[in-house]
Formats: C-alpha cells, structure tokens, sequence
C-alpha cells in the first residue's frame, strides 16, 4: 500500500538558474548517493514538475515512510547545493523549503 504526498517549492527566478536546476535533475544527473537515500527513506516513485518558477513534488511513499535512510552525507552536500536555485515559498515555516500541499479536490469523490 502506498500513499501520494505533494509539495511546493519556488524557484529564483532567474532563467539562467532554471535551466541549471533542471539539468542537475536530468535522467542520470542527480548524485547516485542521493537517488539512494531517497528510496532508502521510502519513497517509491517522485517526480517534478515545474511552470515558471514554481515547483511541483509528487511523492509515492512506503506504508512505512519516513524510514531512517543514516542521512548520506552526499545527500547534505546535495540539499545545500540545491539551495543556490530554490527559494522558500513566503508561507514557508523558516528553513522549509518542500511544503506540503492539501488536496482540496478528488474526482473520484464526486
């Protein structure tokens, strides 16, 4: 069984920074020792989306999500690079960067 969790990031809003926050997320791009850690903490499948500067986070987690994954220090070194291209959201607690995001709407509900 699997849950969906969904989060908000902005971006700076810097065209130049866009593009290398994407290529730093292109297929085979991202730390392997990254890539690890996220799914040793149980997350199965996540995916980004993006329009303008405004991220879009769409997480497939374990029944037993979060799992203590030992925090990779490679994973440190990568969530402090990627703070060069990301900004806070203005409701964000401070230091939050992903922030959760509510469904307020299921088709399948209606």
């Amino acid at each position: 069984m699997t849950r969906r969790q969904c989060f908000a990031l902005d971006l700076v809003d810097d065209p130049d920074l866009i593009a290398e926050y994407e290529a730093h997320h292109a297929a085979g791009r991202v730390w392997p020792e990254v890539t690890a850690d996220i799914r040793a903490t149980g997350i199965i499948g996540m995916e980004i989306w993006r329009t303008g500067n405004r991220l879009f986070m769409i997480m497939e987690v374990a029944k037993d999500y979060p799992r203590s994954s030992g925090s990779e220090p490679r994973d440190a070194a990568w969530q402090q690079l990627m703070w060069r291209f990301q900004k806070p959201l203005p409701h964000a607690a401070p230091g939050e960067k992903w922030v959760p995001m509510s469904r307020i709407y299921d088709l399948r509900e209606q």
